[in-house]
């Protein structure tokens, strides 16, 4: 039997996994110009994926089935992975061009792991989805601990021990998932999503736990309970663009994978489970959080457990969930790109009272901060994600899943305290600096003839240690005027996140 082979249909591979090339190359060449080549490439990634959408082609087919399937959904999420790797690069520009990270290898790694991207959006059997799944990741082990230097000696010793946390966890993730996948493949015969069943007769039991197994290890994917636990430390020791990425991109191929396996397994109860405890134990544990990066950390890990709400149902919830998916991408990439531009060039994400009084400094990035986290919440002006939990609801009702609705109305509820916290204090007044201790004069007729050598020793001492004690400066002391890619970014993540909230209609029909 010999497959068939449509290059057209591989176009939006040949456009990523080139733009990894060209970037090596450069690097190699000329030490230079990786990051324009990087977004240049993005954005061909982007119209090769329009130009198959309007053109859908399938390849690699067998007799029944393709293993690469061009649909609707897959341009939209091919599309998004394009989408956040070109703002993750105009995010990163800043701590590039100072050295914090070399630029070429950054590059060559962010958009490897777009290719890997592509690779899900349009996978037809299981192989080609974990394939495409490890492609995505593999990358990010390195970009979380690649960094030259880090504002404090705690942050680089984090952004190592996390880099191995995620490694370690995502290996035994892929175990669990390449076990599900050959139990699925000896009682079924089947590796293609459309032929996948659980099997049937003696076999099922073994086809039964073959899909959970799948599922429990593409949940690593997305941070859902019970491998969770490695997304806030490895979130606050990777430098904040490639957290940005790890919240974003890393999470919606999760979000695919799942999609694609739960709508043809039974697997209803256990990704119920799983979405009941991902979103209770992410909004509690928020709740404690007293640095940003983990606070968003674990608001991402209760967010995946809106989006496996939904997958409950089956091929019902796929679209609900998908749509969910798309608007927290961007929402949370607001949030992650104004945390970046408030802390500067290769800062870390700081703790919660340094941004006190921040939405009075910085008025635009406050506005986007605060629509960022009323969007996560679900409330106006954040109107994608009003419309994202509301969509979740109404397909959990109408499914007969109400029980699970309420579970999810009453995360939504707790979630909000943490997030009006946070944006309340983005408007507070700064609290006022600590008065100096009053300066005791000492008479001159009782000092002794030492006292002026001594004072002066003791002040050069008291100089030579405040230069090397200087704490870093928070968000009062960085620059007003915000980069000018890192801008661009938020800016256009902001407004899509807005006129999103006006077509749900037409974001359904894209995924469907």
């Amino acid at each position: 039997m010999i497959q068939s082979v449509n290059h057209f249909a591989l176009l939006p591979l040949y456009a990523a996994g080139g733009t990894a090339l060209l970037v090596l190359v450069l690097e190699l060449a000329f030490g230079r110009w990786a990051v324009p080549a990087g977004i240049a490439g993005g954005l061909a990634t982007i119209g090769a994926a329009v130009a198959l959408a309007l053109d859908p082609a399938s390849t690699f087919c067998g007799p029944a089935q393709c293993s690469w399937v061009a649909t609707g959904q897959a341009a939209v999420v091919a599309v998004l992975f394009a989408a956040l790797t070109i703002g993750v690069l105009a995010l990163s520009v800043p701590a590039l061009r100072l050295g914090v990270a070399p630029p070429g290898e950054f590059c060559f790694l962010l958009t490897s792991s777009m290719a890997g991207g592509m690779v899900v959006a349009y996978a037809g059997d299981l192989i080609t989805l974990i394939v495409g799944l490890e492609t995505l990741t593999l990358p990010l082990y390195v970009l979380v601990g690649l960094r030259r230097f880090a504002p404090r000696e705690r942050v680089t010793t984090t952004g190592a021990s996390a880099a191995v946390t995620f490694f370690l966890v995502s290996v035994v993730s892929t175990a669990l998932a390449l076990l599900g996948a050959a139990l699925l493949y000896a009682s079924t015969g089947a590796l293609h999503l459309a032929a996948l069943t659980g099997g049937a007769g003696p076999f099922a039991p073994l086809g039964a736990v073959g899909g959970a197994l799948l599922v429990i290890g593409f949940a690593f994917k997305v941070a859902a309970v019970p491998l969770h636990a490695w997304a806030p430390a490895t979130y606050d020791g990777a430098p904040i663009p490639v957290a940005a990425y790890l919240s974003t991109a890393s999470k919606l191929g999760g979000v695919v994978a799942l999609a694609a396996v739960v709508q043809r397994l039974d697997t209803g109860p256990l990704v119920a489970v799983l979405a009941v405890l991902t979103m209770t134990v992410g909004n509690l544990v928020a709740l404690r959080q007293t640095r940003m990066i983990r606070l968003l950390a674990w608001s991402s890990v209760a967010q995946a457990g809106y989006i496996l709400a939904p997958l409950a149902m089956g091929a019902a919830g796929v679209l609900p969930a998908l749509a969910y998916a798309v608007f927290f991408v961007l929402l949370e990439f607001v949030a992650f790109g104004v945390v970046v531009a408030l802390r500067g060039p290769g800062g870390d994400g700081g703790d919660l009272a340094e941004y006190r009084s921040a939405g009075r400094r910085h008025p635009w990035l406050g506005a986007a901060l605060v629509l960022a986290f009323s969007g996560l919440a679900g409330l106006p002006p954040g109107l994608a994600g009003l419309f994202a939990k509301v969509t979740v609801v109404a397909s959990l009702i109408a499914g007969g899943w109400g029980w699970l609705a309420g579970v999810v109305a009453l995360n939504a509820v707790i979630a909000l305290a943490y997030y009006v916290r946070v944006a309340a204090s983005l408007y507070l007044p700064a609290q006022p600096a600590e008065a100096p201790p009053p300066v005791v004069a000492v008479p001159a007729e009782a000092a002794p003839e030492t006292v002026p050598a001594e004072a002066a020793a003791e002040a050069a001492v008291a100089v030579a240690v405040a230069t090397i004690t200087e704490p870093e400066p928070g968000p009062a002391a960085t620059p007003s005027r915000v980069p000018g890619p890192v801008g661009v970014a938020i800016a256009v993540a902001a407004l899509l996140t807005v006129l999103l909230g006006f077509a749900p209609q037409w974001i359904f029909d894209a995924l469907g």
